[in-house]
C-alpha cells in the first residue's frame, strides 16, 4: 500500500468501527456471552490449524535473528490458546457492568444523581509479539460493549489474522457487527501513525510492547493513551522473613519466564536475611545460567556459589528492564532502604515484600509508588488473568482512568446520570 491509500483503510476501519461500536453499546449481555462462549469453542477447534499459521511467523523470525525471548513471545502454543480460551468464558461468566448505576443519592432540590458504566466506544491497541493478545482485546472489547481495532506486530501477522477470522466468525454467528473487532492488515508502518491521530473515530489508544513503541505513540498520539513503558519490577526480602518461602517466590518470579513485563530484574534484600538467603538463591540462579549483577556486598555473599555468573552492579543495573536471565541483585538495611530503592528506580508495575512482620507489610503496601503491590507472592501473578478479570488490555503505569491491569472497567467511562420528577432549578 502507498501512503494515501494506507491512510484511506485505516480512515475506513475507523469509521466502521464508530459504527459499529453504537450496536455493541446497544447489545444485551447474553448476546455479547454468547459471542465469547462461542470464541471459546472456535480457538479449541482451530488449535492445528493455528498451530499452522503460527508456525509460519515463528520460521519467519527464527530466519530474521529474532532474540530468542521474542520468537517466544511469538508462539501460540496449546496451553496459551487453552488459556485465552479460558479468559473468554471467564468474561462470559462475568456480571455485565455495562448500564450499572452507582452512587446514588438524594439532593435537596429532589433530583436524585448517580453515575452509569457506559463503554469507551472504540479504543485502537497497538502491540508486538504476542498473538494472543489479539483474543485478550477482542474478547474484553466484547464484553465491555467497545468496538475496536487492533494492530499488530508484522511479526505475528499471520497468527493474527488466523485469530481475528475466529473472531469475526463468533460475532456474525452471535449477530454482533462483524467490524466491532478489526485488525489492521497491512504491516506498512504508517498505519499506526494514521490509527494514533483519528480522534473522530478512536477514543483511546493503548499501547502494548517495547519501550520505543510505547515512547513514540505517547509522544505522537492525538488521542489519550494508556500505557506503561517497562517492567522492572522487584522482590524485597525482609528481616524477618520465611526463607524458604523467600527462595520458591524468587525463584518463580525470575525464572517461570524471563520475557514478561512481570518478571522480576530486581532483588532487595536485608542484610540480617542476606548471609542465609543468598547462597540459596544464587545456587538455583546458577543452576538455571542467570546471571547475577550484585553490589558489593551480595557479591561477596555469592562469591561461594558453584557455577554462579557475578558481575558488579552498575548505577543503570538498577533501573535495567532485562527480559533476560539477568538480575541485578543488591542487600539493604531493612525496610526504609528497600521502599526508597524501589520508589527511585522501579517502574512503578509491580513490586512484592516476603515478610513475617505485618507491620512491615503494611508500610510496604502503603508506601511503594507502583501499579501492583505484593505481599509473600510472585509478581508474575500480576495478570488480568490472574486477577480474574478474564483477561487484560494491558497493564497500566498512569495514575489516571485505569492502574494495574486493565480490564472490563478499565475500558468504561462513567457518565452521570439525574433521576427527577419535574424539579426545576430555583
Amino acid at each position: 500500500m502507498n501512503a494515501l491509500n494506507v491512510q484511506e483503510y485505516i480512515q475506513t476501519l475507523g469509521l466502521q468501527a464508530k459504527q459499529a461500536a453504537a450496536g455493541m453499546a446497544r447489545a444485551d449481555a447474553a448476546t455479547k456471552n454468547r459471542a465469547l462462549t462461542v470464541l471459546a469453542g472456535l480457538l479449541r477447534a482451530n488449535v492445528q490449524a493455528l498451530a499452522t499459521d503460527n508456525a509460519r511467523d515463528i520460521e519467519r523470525a527464527t530466519a530474521a535473528g529474532l532474540p530468542a525471548p521474542m520468537v517466544d513471545r511469538l508462539k501460540l502454543t496449546p496451553k496459551v490458546i487453552e488459556t485465552v480460551a479460558q479468559g473468554c468464558e471467564q468474561l462470559a461468566a462475568m456480571p455485565d457492568i455495562i448500564g450499572e448505576i452507582i452512587g446514588m443519592k438524594q439532593q435537596p432540590s429532589g433530583i436524585r444523581v448517580g453515575q452509569m458504566r457506559v463503554p469507551i466506544g472504540v479504543f485502537g491497541m497497538i502491540f508486538e509479539s504476542r498473538p494472543n493478545v489479539t483474543i485478550e482485546a477482542a474478547s474484553l472489547s466484547i464484553k465491555s460493549g467497545n468496538a475496536c481495532i487492533l494492530r499488530g506486530g508484522s511479526e505475528a501477522i499471520d497468527s493474527n489474522k488466523a485469530l481475528a477470522r475466529l473472531v469475526t466468525q463468533a460475532l456474525v454467528e452471535a449477530g454482533l457487527p462483524p467490524e466491532a473487532v478489526q485488525l489492521v492488515q497491512t504491516t506498512d508502518r504508517e498505519a499506526v501513525g494514521q490509527l494514533i491521530a483519528m480522534p473522530q473515530f478512536v477514543d483511546v489508544i493503548i499501547p502494548r510492547g517495547g519501550k520505543g513503541l510505547i515512547e513514540r505513540i505517547s509522544r505522537e498520539a492525538k488521542v489519550p493513551v494508556i500505557k506503561h513503558l517497562d517492567g522492572n519490577c522487584h522482590v524485597y526480602v525482609d528481616d524477618p522473613s520465611e526463607i524458604g518461602m523467600a527462595v520458591r517466590v524468587a525463584d518463580n518470579a525470575k525464572t517461570q519466564k524471563y520475557s514478561p513485563c512481570n518478571a522480576i530484574e530486581g532483588l532487595l534484600v536485608a542484610r540480617g536475611a542476606a548471609r542465609e538467603f543468598l547462597p540459596l538463591i544464587g545456587a538455583i540462579y546458577a543452576a538455571k545460567g542467570v546471571e547475577m549483577r550484585c553490589d558489593a556486598e551480595a557479591q561477596a555473599l555469592l562469591a561461594g556459589v558453584k557455577g554462579a555468573n557475578l558481575k558488579a552492579a552498575t548505577e543503570q543495573d538498577w533501573y535495567e528492564e532485562y527480559l533476560a536471565p539477568i538480575i541485578s541483585i543488591k542487600v539493604v538495611d531493612g525496610i526504609d532502604a528497600a521502599i526508597a530503592h524501589i520508589n527511585q528506580y522501579s517502574s512503578h508495575h509491580t513490586d512484592a515484600i516476603i515478610t513475617r512482620d505485618h507491620v512491615h507489610a503494611q508500610r510496604f503496601l502503603r508506601e511503594v509508588d507502583s501499579a501492583s503491590v505484593m505481599v509473600n507472592a510472585s509478581p508474575r501473578f500480576a495478570d488480568g488473568f490472574e486477577f480474574g478479570l478474564g483477561a487484560e488490555i494491558g497493564i497500566s503505569t498512569d495514575k489516571f482512568h485505569a492502574r494495574g491491569p486493565v480490564g472490563l472497567e478499565g475500558l468504561t467511562s462513567l457518565k452521570y446520570v439525574v433521576l427527577g420528577q419535574g424539579e426545576i432549578r430555583a
